[in-house]
């Protein structure tokens, strides 16, 4: 699911930067992706669940540690796991310190089956590292050297960065999993 989460901020990230009020806070709508089906495997050394769609397709879960009640779940279950996330870009005030902050709540575990909601935000600084135009994407670097490449859908941006802007990245993530 971290790694999900990470993807969906992303995504998130390259809609924030097609915005033309880049000069300013951009925010996007909330961005919302269900994943619903049946447990068809479940990896408990690993962590992960395999979760046949409606359509077929298989959909592999990591499941962190924090999800308590893992070990009730069962082949057979029938799961649901909506990810809802919102981001807003700005440029980072020059001369201020970077940010790197985050923190999230849970109700995992305390519901009467395995599931619940858990709420992830998370504020950091990210520097411009590398833009190409030819393939419409821009490559950030933020805390301990972790780069971001993604693809810039709106041409315009292009226009408003450079390498070595700085921006502030804010994105809330809330995960709600349910188990019939």
């Amino acid at each position: 699911m971290k790694r999900g989460m990470t993807i969906l901020g992303a995504t998130g990230l390259v809609l924030a930067m097609s915005l033309p009020s880049w000069a300013q806070v951009a925010q996007i709508p909330t961005h919302t992706v269900t994943v619903a089906g049946t447990v068809e495997t479940i990896d408990q050394a690993k962590r992960v669940v395999n979760i046949k769609t409606a359509d077929g397709k298989f959909v592999s879960v990591d499941v962190p540690q924090s999800a308590k009640r893992f070990d009730e779940l069962k082949v057979g279950d029938k799961v649901s796991a909506t990810y809802n996330n919102n981001v807003s870009v700005r440029p980072h005030p020059p001369g201020t310190p970077p940010i790197d902050t985050g923190g999230k709540t849970s109700t995992m575990g305390q519901e009467v089956r395995p599931g619940g909601t858990m709420v992830v935000e998370r504020t950091m600084t990210a520097t411009v590292d590398a833009i190409d135009k030819s393939a419409s994407a821009v490559t950030f670097v933020g805390p301990n050297g972790w780069k971001y490449s993604r693809h810039v859908v709106n041409p315009a941006v292009f226009d408003q960065l450079k390498v070595g802007d700085q921006i502030d990245i804010t994105w809330n993530t809330d995960v709600t999993v349910s188990v019939e």
